[in-house]
This record gives C-alpha cells, structure tokens and sequence, in this order.
C-alpha cells in the first residue's frame, strides 16, 4: 500500500474539511477524489506531500510510501516530494523560463550534477509526452494544454511513485482535457501510480478506483472500483 490514512481530520485555516476519513491507495491504481468545490478534496491532496500539515491528536494513521506524516520533519520532506509527481491545475510553470530551463530548474533542485545527464533526462519526458519540439519555448507560447503536458512531462522528470493532479484539465478546453486525460491513462497502464482530483465525472470514467467526497465525509458506498 503506497498511501494509508486512518481516521485523518484535515483542517484548511482551523476549519475542518474533512474529518475522520480513510483512505488508501495501493501501487498500480488510478484513484478518482471527486466532489464539489469546498468538499476538502485539494487540501487531502496537499497533506501528501505536506503543503497542509495534519493536526497532532486528530490522526490515527498517515502513511505515504513508508513515511510517517504525523511525525516527518521538514528537513525529510524534500526527499518524500522527489518521489512524487505533482501536477497543478494552472500549470506552475516559470514563465520567464524556456520549457527546457523549466526542467533545468528541477533537476538542478533535487541534486542532478550532471549537464549530460539532465538534457538526457529532459529529453526523455519531453518526447514520452510528445513534446519534443517545444522544449525551446516560453510558457506564453504555448496553448494551455501543451503547457499541462509540459507539467506532466516536468513531474515525470524524477521517476515519481506517486503521480499527484489536482484538477489538471480544469482550465482546458474539452478537447484538451480529453488528451491530458488520454495521456494520464496511457502513464497509468505503463504502471504509474495515479491520484487525481477532479468535479468531472466525466473525466472520472478513466479512472480505476473512485472516492467521493461531500460534507467532509467520504460518502458511505461511494468507493468503488471500475
């Protein structure tokens, strides 16, 4: 099991969004959180890789590849974050930035020393994302769903675990969406481990297990696997 959460309350500026709520993802799966807008699905995104810090005494378990959250120290979290892929629904990319120093960025930040190395490695993602061709571009010049497979590209760079979206078609067009969907389902069936946040349930048909979320609750019944 690659995430464990038993009996989490989340809390979002004192709020509680969620409470006492279990969740898990095992390795391989495309897990669907769906829920309106507020249902405290993007602040359970955020505590995995501890942009949100869990409230001592409101957590039974947390568990994200083999971490404790309850007890992670800020100087592990850099390492954790490395193992992950994030994806934003707007992107996230320096704009001042060609797509190739975007990626330059990166991988100088998580210890890639090596110049020869690093073109390699950009090159790789750029072309398993069909990408190639713009690695010299600004993010202004790009439509907004060749910049969100550049975000994918860029989360890919360090052979993430866990990949993590949150709403990473919710500023697309429908036909975008559609093939940054397509593409997640293909990095899936390649056997990367996918959870994503949507309010689409179109979006949802492509996923393999769902969990919905309402009135901070995971919804009783609402789990299940397609």
């Amino acid at each position: 099991m690659l995430i464990d959460y038993q009996k989490v309350s989340i809390y979002q500026a004192d709020k509680c969004v969620l409470k006492e709520i279990n969740f898990h993802v095992d390795e391989g799966e495309f897990t669907y959180l769906i829920g309106k807008v507020g249902s405290g699905k993007s602040s359970l995104l955020k505590t995995l890789y501890c942009e949100l810090d869990l409230v001592e005494g409101e957590t039974e378990k947390a568990e994200i590849l083999g971490r404790d959250l309850k007890t992670i120290k800020r100087k592990e979290i850099p390492a954790l974050r490395k193992e992950l892929g994030i994806i934003f629904q707007d992107f996230q990319l320096l704009h001042d930035r060609t797509v190739r120093k975007n990626f330059e960025f990166v991988l100088k930040a998580t210890g890639w020393k090596d110049k020869k190395a690093r073109n390699k490695r950009i090159e790789e993602v750029l072309n398993e994302v069909g990408m190639i061709e713009k690695i010299d571009k600004l993010p202004h010049e790009l439509s907004g769903g060749e910049q969100q497979r550049i975000a994918i590209a860029r989360a890919l760079l360090n052979n993430p675990k866990i990949i993590i979206a949150d709403e990473p078609t919710g500023n697309l067009d429908s036909k975008s969406g559609l093939a940054v969907m397509e593409l997640l389902s293909q990095l899936n069936a390649e056997g990367t481990t996918i959870v994503m946040v949507t309010h689409s349930q179109h979006d949802a048909q492509m996923a393999s297990r769902i969990i919905n979320l309402f009135d901070g609750q995971v919804v009783e019944g609402s789990e299940r696997i397609l």
